[in-house]
């Protein structure tokens, strides 16, 4: 059966990383499949060197590099699937799960928390319930002759 042809792994609008860049390996899954897991080389593994594609502009690269950094070996992502019994379903998960990586780590950091003072209200009614506090305490506690 022949597969059919792909354009590339689309990440999102600005991104489509081209099949030639991508590297397959395939090996035997453990888990379900009889007899089966024996004999078929279902697990997959995607490979895609970040640091070498030509598919990234240069901002893209580096936050990829500086994002997955713990991910990268060499620079290149290694993505692994084997939960399905069907290599092709195997292949599908592995293309999604680097798509989906790729594309949170291309996301634009979220902006900064701009710091704030406490209300003057929440001031008082923290003050409040810490001397209430204070006073169930000091209740508690033997008298003082």
């Amino acid at each position: 059966m022949a597969t059919p042809h792909r354009p590339g792994l689309r990440v999102n609008s600005g991104l489509t990383i081209p099949e030639p860049e991508l590297t397959w390996r395939f090996s035997r899954s453990s888990g379900p499949g009889g007899q089966g897991v024996n004999t078929a080389d279902s697990r997959v593994e995607l490979l895609w060197d970040v640091a070498g594609s030509a598919a990234l502009s240069p901002h893209q690269r580096e936050r990829l590099l500086e994002r997955l950094s713990g991910r990268l070996v060499a620079g290149a992502l290694t993505v692994a699937a084997s939960e399905h019994r069907a290599q092709l379903r195997n292949r599908d998960a592995a293309r999604a799960r680097l798509a989906a990586l790729v594309a949170d780590a291309l996301r634009p950091p979220s902006p900064k928390r701009r710091p704030t003072k406490p209300s003057r209200g929440s001031q008082e009614r923290r003050l409040k319930a810490k001397k209430q506090r204070t006073d169930v305490k000091r209740l508690r506690r033997p008298p003082q002759d």
